[in-house]
């Protein structure tokens, strides 16, 4: 199976699940390739070279977390604690034998190694997903979140509580957004 089926597989599932759990918003149906797909897989050129695993906090529908996994065959770890998205990833995940692991629970309940990457999309303000990640990432890890408008902001107010260094990226899918990358994750106040 190539990529692209196995992209427009993943696609038919979501159509196909979404009304009955509310995978994506009914406006958004037509548009899953260009708004939710293809913004995932424009994370892929920020991908660390040999990144030999990975986690994906608050996964929903599989964005990015699954689409990742698909395009990448990187491991991933998905942690969604609504039990029927999880149902959804795990089943996705069986029928497009993607390489993740699906962990219904809360973020701050997940048991999981630390890995090199952390990723997640439309979850929390930068602020709130930097206190979420760094628990599950590793201390030369980087955290990859696709932003918005609010993103100058976000950084702004992250900074009172956290040392990092953030890299702006260009979204090719997003002209308005911009996909951070974060390394040298830690609390303000403890030194390196």
């Amino acid at each position: 199976m190539t990529l692209e089926s196995r992209l427009r597989a993943y696609e038919s599932l979501l159509l196909c699940w979404s009304p009955k759990i509310n995978l994506v918003s009914k406006s958004d149906l037509a548009h899953i390739r260009a708004r939710h797909i293809d913004d995932s897989l424009a994370l892929i050129p920020h991908i660390p070279e040999n990144t030999t695993h990975a986690t994906d906090l608050g996964s929903g529908a599989g964005f990015p977390g699954l689409v990742l996994a698909i395009a990448t065959k990187i491991p991933f770890t998905l942690i969604e604690s609504d039990k029927r998205k999880a149902a959804f990833l795990t089943d996705a995940a069986r029928e497009l034998s993607a390489p993740v692991k699906v962990l219904a629970v809360r973020i701050e309940d997940a048991k999981t190694p630390k890995t090199p990457l952390i990723t997640a999309r439309a979850l929390a303000p930068l602020d709130r997903l930097l206190a979420l990640a760094l628990p599950h990432l590793t201390p030369d890890g980087i955290a990859l979140f696709p932003k918005g408008e609010t993103a100058e902001q976000e950084i702004k107010t992250a900074q009172s509580h956290w040392h990092m260094n953030v890299e702006r990226c260009k979204n090719q899918n997003d002209p308005r957004g911009i996909i951070l990358k974060v390394s040298g994750l830690r609390h303000a106040g403890i030194s390196p």
